[in-house]
Order: C-alpha cells, then sequence, then structure tokens
C-alpha cells in the first residue's frame, strides 16, 4: 500500500503518512502549522482513518518539513522523533539559532516563530540502518509493524543539508526522497548547509541504489514517478 501523501505548510510539503501493519504507520515530514491554516491536517487524516502513528521521520531539517512537529507532538507527546545528527540542531529548544539562517537567505523571517523551540528528536537516522534498528529495537511495537519498520532502509544522502536521508524500502519498491530527489530535478543547495557536488554525488547513488520501477515520493511536487519517467 503506498503512503498516503498529505500537502501541508507554507511550501505545501508532500507530508506521508506510510503505512506499516494494521493500523499502524509513521509520518514523515508533518509541516502543518498555524501559519498555513492547517496545524490539524495530518492529525485529522489520522483520526479520519483510525491510524496509529509509532514514529515521526524527519528527511532533513529545513523549517518547511518540520513546522508540524509542535502539533503532532501535542496529541502524541511520547512519539519517537528521528532525524539525522547532522541537522539534528534545526530541532529542539536551539531550533531558532539555525532555522533562522535559512529563513533569513530566503526572506521570510516572519516564519521564525513557527520552527522556534521545537520538540527534539529522540533517535538519530543512520545510514545504513533501518528505522527499527534506529529505533532502538522492537521493544513496545507489535511484531508485524516492527518487521514493517525493519524493511525501511535509511540512505545519507547529503546536499540539500548535511545531514538529509532517503528512506528505501526495497519490498514495496518506494522511495522516499525529500528534497534530495525530485521528478526530473533534484533540490535546491544554496542554503546553509548545502553543497552542489554533495547532492550531485547523492544523486548517484540514489540511482544505482533503486530498480526502474521504484516509485519515488519527494517532500515536493509530483510523487509516484520512477527514475525512467
Amino acid at each position: 500500500m503506498p503512503p498516503i501523501v498529505i500537502h501541508t505548510g507554507p511550501l505545501r510539503v508532500n507530508t506521508l503518512i506510510v503505512p506499516l501493519s494494521g493500523n499502524d504507520v509513521f509520518i514523515v515530514d508533518p509541516a502543518g502549522c498555524r501559519y498555513s491554516g492547517d496545524e490539524n491536517s495530518v492529525l485529522g487524516r489520522l483520526e479520519a482513518e483510525s491510524l496509529n502513528p509509532v514514529a515521526v521521520v524527519l528527511t532533513h531539517g529545513h523549517f518547511d518539513h518540520v513546522s508540524g512537529l509542535p502539533a503532532i507532538l501535542k496529541k502524541y507527546p511520547s512519539l519517537p522523533v528521528l532525524i539525522h545528527a547532522s541537522d539534528s540542531k534545526m530541532i529542539g529548544p536551539d531550533s531558532a539559532v539555525s532555522q533562522g539562517e535559512s529563513l533569513d537567505c530566503m526572506g521570510f523571517g516572519e516564519f521564525l516563530p513557527y520552527v522556534s523551540e521545537l520538540p527534539s528528536q529522540t533517535a538519530f537516522l543512520q545510514d545504513g540502518k533501518t528505522l527499527l534498528e534506529c529505533m532502538g529495537g522492537p521493544a513496545g511495537l507489535d511484531e508485524d509493524t516492527a518487521a514493517a519498520l525493519g524493511r525501511w532502509l535509511v540512505m545519507h544522502t547529503p546536499g540539500h543539508t548535511r545531514g538529509s536521508v532517503c528512506l528505501l524500502n526495497k519490498v514495496e519498491k518506494v522511495l522516499v526522497s525529500g528534497d534530495t530527489f525530485f521528478y526530473r530535478s533534484w533540490g535546491r543547495t544554496d542554503l546553509p548547509g548545502g553543497n552542489e557536488d554533495d547532492i550531485q554525488k547523492s544523486l548517484a547513488s540514489i540511482l544505482y541504489e533503486i530498480d526502474d520501477d521504484v516509485r519515488v515520493f519527494p517532500g515536493h511536487d509530483r510523487f509516484g514517478f520512477t527514475k525512467k519517467d
């Protein structure tokens, strides 16, 4: 079953609700907030379909991908939050500093209050490990849910940010690519932490790793395409 896609936040992020087993899911890049008037969009979808989130996974730390954390954690305060260590300062109590750097570059300083003092991570995403391993194992999880999390592999794909990651499920043939890999394009590298050489290396690694029929779900715009489209 493919991820549910909800467009959230001021830049219309593709927030994903990814099915695992039964009603269990994990959430990728929640962005709905009071600024954009969609603070409860993800929560409403979870409630409407009786879905149970077991984790929030952040493909990177940019403001438009993390602004929904407060609403999600207010409803589910014990929900694990995972991000790569290299982007971890973009959330947590000191998030205003690093978020302010990117917002200033974009002339969008008015958004800073919505990404200040964000919830912190509870675990780090690590290259080559599964989401289950990054979460510390199956404790407290349904057996089938744990097995499903074990099929999602973390790929560290720096370039858009230092801590950008993709998530690859070879069984379901799905790649969650964040802002690294878009339809016939790739993420910008002109914001703090971006690097064009790094993203080109990351793109080459992704294209080598995924099969032709893997469907790609990026952080914005068109989704469900393959590398041959």
